[in-house]
């Protein structure tokens, strides 16, 4: 059920210059289990609110069910009681990486040559969100004043947006991903490497360039109700705005290339 995912992505994970290494075969004289062909699943939380892992925990219909029976859980402290990293079909990783902080930074790259699939889970591993601001002397760790997305570190191979990810989000891709449904997750693998992280992106990216259409989906995926609809337009609010990129990741002409627009416009 994995093998299509792993087949696109060479079954191997590259980060660093470093590949997972392969299992040795087991003898055929050793008793052991049959393998599982669940897919295999680690969290890593960094520096963020949690927010994405309670938001994973939403999907009260189906979480139990998605947990035991759909996936294997193999790491993750808050989770499973493993301490040593195993090898991973799919690494969620929730919140960005604090520079200062050697211990996540060794994780991060630890996850990156154990898994297959790296996922920025969430918007402050995916583009750093209101994390990226901080600049030292908070309490408690005031040594602690870098927090860039995990991008900056390590190959990122999907990304799942919001502050906090939406359940249903979480969910049907998990599910698209024990399936091997590379079409839903293409907007996912698209946006891995997304750099677009507050409001003026969704003015200077589709505003600006007469793309809106005044559908309101900016105005809907923002968590802090920075956006407010004015006669079919979005305005934003930058003292609420937390840099976390959902409302342009959402909007449907985001996705539409500029030049494709025009191609069909004869322009």
């Amino acid at each position: 059920m994995f093998s299509k995912i792993k087949e696109i992505f060479g079954g191997e994970a590259e980060g660093n210059g470093q590949k997972a290494t392969k299992t040795a075969p087991a003898s055929p004289k050793a008793e052991s289990k049959p393998a599982s062909t669940k897919p295999r699943i680690g969290y890593i939380h960094l520096s963020g609110c949690t927010g994405d892992g309670i938001s994973l925990t939403e999907n009260y219909d189906i979480l139990a069910t998605l947990l035991t029976d759909m996936v294997d859980i193999v790491y993750g402290q808050t989770l499973v009681d493993e301490w040593d990293m195993p090898e991973m079909d799919l690494c969620l990783i929730e919140g960005s990486v604090c520079l200062q902080d050697e211990h996540s930074v060794k994780e991060l790259l630890k996850a990156r040559e154990k898994s297959a699939l790296i996922c920025a889970f969430g918007s402050c591993a995916m583009n750093g969100c209101f994390t990226t601001y901080a600049r030292g002397g908070q309490q408690a760790q005031p040594k602690h004043e870098s927090f860039p997305p995990i991008s900056s570190l390590v190959k990122v191979d999907l990304a799942l947006p919001g502050c906090p990810v939406a359940p249903e989000m979480i969910a049907k891709a998990v599910v698209a991903l024990i399936n091997g449904d590379m079409d839903y997750l293409q907007p996912a693998l698209d946006i891995a490497a997304c750099d677009t992280a507050c409001g003026c992106d969704l003015l200077n990216g589709v505003m600006n360039k007469a793309l809106c259409t005044g559908c309101g989906t900016c105005g809907l995926a923002c968590q802090t109700r920075a956006i407010e609809m004015i006669q079919g337009r979005p305005h934003i609010d930058t003292d609420r705005c937390i840099k976390c990129g959902s409302c342009y990741v959402s909007c449907p002409r985001s996705w539409l290339p500029e030049t494709q627009i025009k191609k069909e416009l004869n322009l």
